[in-house]
């Protein structure tokens, strides 16, 4: 393997756990809203790594391009995505979840 192909494979697989990450993020976070921030901030950064790792391993510039511009249209999609989700949420959802709720729930 070149070095090329080693630096492309390492960050394709630094970028696999931000996906799992996300992943329990969306099964375990209590609320809708710290669900779509586990999901926006977590899978673009593991997105970001691979398509990185991708591009660096690509056979000429253009697919390179091609690649990161992927990325950009990802980023500005899943931004938009969540938030329209989350305003869809506040107006017909619960209320965000605020930490001082769960420590005087208790009383």
């Amino acid at each position: 393997m070149t070095m090329r192909e080693l630096l492309g494979t390492g960050l394709i697989l630094l970028g696999l756990p931000f996906f799992i990450a996300s992943t329990l993020g969306l099964l375990r976070f209590p609320d809708v809203y710290a669900r779509l921030h586990a999901l926006t901030k977590a899978d673009n950064v593991g997105l970001g790594l691979i398509c990185i790792g991708l591009a660096v391993q690509a056979s000429s510039i253009a697919v390179a391009l091609k690649i990161v511009l992927i990325w950009g249209l990802i980023l500005l999609a899943s931004s938009t995505g969540a938030t329209l989700i989350a305003s869809s949420a506040l107006r017909h959802g619960p209320a965000p979840r605020r930490d001082d709720e769960d420590t005087h729930a208790g009383r």
